[in-house]
């Protein structure tokens, strides 16, 4: 979500459990017409290549240097790859779609006005100006009326209903350890920096974020009309700094297992009595509540240390900041200002704000991406393109079962329960059968924050509504126009968007080589999370259960760990690398993925019986390696690339080329590397997983 114009605290979305796996794309057209004649087939452009570099010393910069090169850093960005451009693409079609339906009417209700009015309060900046912070003040005079600790846990809950503050969260979701039905759970919150190690770590880039954050913090609170705003700030800070020291790290909440602790709600509610749980959900309006899954038990037990610390004074203020920050992104030009100066510059290294309609696109899309997309995928969606992924995804499940059954590291039992696992995965392609509605929220073409506390509002009541009930299996994670792609443990099911269904995963008009390195890949992807060292804990039934035998489940934990190893070697800066233990799980797919993708390529080839003519004079195996890299293709400033070592469980673009390409000897073979090579990884170091 984007910091500066889309900061919204969701306190209320099992979104947050879902394993989120994001993939570039690239600019090339999408022509929903299947090409069948072979002689016409797209293959690789060489323009995008850097040829001055061998593919055995560097592959990225050979099979996109052209790319990259050609396509500087944005001053709006700061990420500019493959992806970006296709989302820019999709920003463009989307906005055609609401200015166009802005021209006609639209029933009360539908898709078309609820984007509309929406997307017209965000552009309405004469009447955001006029109000200024005036849509606060009803939630600070409520903060002001506070008159003592205990009425926090009240206000939390009302403000929390509209999707507002954050100082933990509460949302429903799976079980995980009874798929079938969904359960409530509440976890850790509460930060304005991206992580907790901003606040704890000591080098010098650290110590400048966190001055600079206080000095941001100082003018949102001046904006609002609080007084003494640096002494205010700082407060701030050391209670944010205290919920920092009692939060999880990423690195240990990978572990679904620390992650999941079910408590009766009388057992919940006594072990943790300094906060009155009572009043929070009846204000937050669940009902029903007999079990909690508590993701940091630590972080409860010890915030009431923190309550104890600061007075109530400090409370108030830290619940003003934390709902100003949250909503400066839909407030007036100087609020807007000050969040882009300091979580896209000073984070993150952009220079310039993105164009007013862009940033409205964002918000209709971060807000009502389902209406939306039902206008996306009756204008842009290819049924071709899903009747196609869907016979890639079976060819996908074939290679990986090949795999699996060839593993001289695996027992049969293990293989028994692996092969079961795979067999049960689902898989939804394109959009939901099924739609969320929204048809009754209240849109206004002025009243921006209002048309954002509406959707909220029933954004928790869908929520609440899943209390206990068994899971809706129709439902997405996803908006259809986004360009990604997840797995689910949970469902144990796979999920493409339409919006990644074009160029480059995947393009009718392209050769397969270059498809099965796209979109091939990523199926392969999101497969294999299924088998990383996190979806491994999962059964076929989406239940967090051990199927592994001992001896196979440690010779699999040896196999990460040198894959972590090899990641944790990777230096991106000066001084700065790889956090092998984060990243293991997305490396571990991006590893696998690509094995089995290229295996099922080359079964397609087989069962088409005959090598198509290469249309770019490139092998099909070149030509798949060079499909993974284009994705991956992009320009990143230093400052974002800082944050997501530290914030994003995925590596940079290039070492999720070089790393697993290094490990495959398939690889090496298709382009002729010899021991010694960069791009081929020493013997003793050579990752062997699937």
């Amino acid at each position: 979500m984007n910091q500066n114009t889309m900061k919204k605290i969701f306190t209320n979305t099992g979104l947050y459990l879902i394993p989120v796996f994001y993939f570039t794309a690239c600019n090339t057209p999408m022509n929903t017409k299947e090409n069948t004649d072979n002689n016409s087939l797209l293959g690789y452009d060489k323009n995008l290549m850097d040829t001055t570099v061998s593919p055995c010393e560097d592959f990225y910069q050979y099979a996109a240097g052209g790319w990259m090169a050609a396509n500087p850093l944005p001053a709006t960005e700061s990420r500019w790859g493959t992806f970006n451009v296709l989302d820019k693409q999709n920003n463009e079609k989307i906005r055609k779609l609401l200015e166009e339906s802005g021209k006609t009417e639209a029933a009360k209700g539908s898709p078309e006005q609820l984007t509309r009015d929406f997307f017209q309060s965000a552009m309405d900046t004469a009447t955001r100006e006029k109000l200024g912070v005036a849509p606060l003040q009803q939630y600070i005079a409520a903060i002001d009326a506070l008159t003592s600790k205990d009425e926090i846990a009240t206000l939390l809950g009302t403000f929390n209903q509209s999707g507002l503050l954050g100082l933990f969260s509460f949302y429903v979701y799976t079980d995980a350890k009874n798929s079938e039905y969904n359960a409530v759970y509440v976890g850790q919150g509460g930060l304005g920096l991206p992580d907790r190690d901003y606040y704890l770590n000591e080098d010098a880039n650290s110590k400048e974020i966190r001055n600079a954050y206080i000095a941001y913090i100082a003018k949102i609170l001046g904006l609002i009309g609080e007084k003494e705003g640096t002494k205010a700030a700082q407060q701030v800070m050391a209670l944010e700094t205290q919920l920092a020291m009692i939060s999880m790290s990423k690195t240990e909440m990978r572990d679904p297992e620390k992650t999941y602790n079910k408590k009766s709600y009388s057992a919940f509610t006594q072990e943790y009595a300094y906060f009155s749980w009572e009043k929070y959900f009846a204000n937050v309006g669940a009902k029903g509540i007999n079990e909690l899954i508590v993701s940091q038990p630590d972080f409860f037990k010890q915030l009431k240390n923190v309550f104890a610390k600061f007075s109530l004074n400090d409370w108030k203020t830290y619940l003003k900041w934390q709902l100003a920050n949250g909503l400066s992104g839909y407030l007036n030009a100087e609020m807007v200002q000050a969040g882009f100066d300091f979580y896209q510059t000073t984070l993150r290294g952009t220079k310039e704000m993105k164009p007013l309609w862009e940033r409205a696109v964002n918000m209709v899309n971060s807000n009502l991406g389902e209406p939306l997309g039902q206008m996306f995928v009756k204008q842009y969606f290819s049924p071709e393109s899903k009747k196609r992924v869907s016979e890639m995804v079976e060819e996908l499940r074939t290679a990986f079962g090949q795999r699996i059954q060839k593993l001289d590291w695996m027992s049969a039992e293990t293989k028994v329960k692996a092969m079961d696992k795979l067999k049960a995965f689902s898989y939804k392609i394109g959009y939901p059968d099924k739609w969320k509605d929204y048809s009754m929220v209240e849109i206004s073409k002025t009243s921006l924050v209002e048309n954002l506390i509406h959707i909220n509002q029933r954004e928790n009541e869908i929520m609440l509504a899943k209390i206990g009930q068994p899971i809706d299996k129709t439902e997405w994670g996803m908006s259809p126009q986004t360009v990604n792609a997840y797995y689910n443990p949970t469902r144990n099911e796979i999920v493409f968007p339409a919006g990644i269904l074009q160029p480059p995963f995947y393009n009718p008009n392209a050769d397969d080589a270059l498809n099965y390195g796209g979109i091939g890949a990523v199926i392969g992807h999101e497969f294999s999370h299924g088998f990383d060292d996190k979806g491994s804990k999962y059964d076929g039934n989406g239940n967090l259960s051990n199927w592994w035998t001992e001896n196979d489940n440690e010779l699999f934990r040896q196999r990460t760990q040198m894959i972590v190893n090899q990641f944790n070697s990777f230096e991106v800066l000066d001084s700065v690398f790889i956090n092998g233990e984060l990243t293991q799980g997305e490396n571990i797919a991006d590893f696998a993925g690509l094995t089995i993708a290229y295996y099922a390529l080359k079964n397609h080839i087989d069962k088409v019986g005959k090598q198509i003519a290469s249309p770019d004079g490139f092998t099909w195996q070149q030509r798949f390696f060079m499909g993974w890299a284009l994705v991956w293709a992009q320009n990143i400033s230093e400052k974002e690339l800082r944050q997501r070592i530290i914030t994003d469980p995925h590596s940079p673009g290039k070492y999720r080329v070089l790393g697993p390409l290094s490990n495959m000897p398939e690889f090496q073979e298709a382009f002729g590397c010899t021991k010694g090579s960069k791009m081929q990884a020493d013997e003793t170091k050579r990752v062997i997983i699937w």
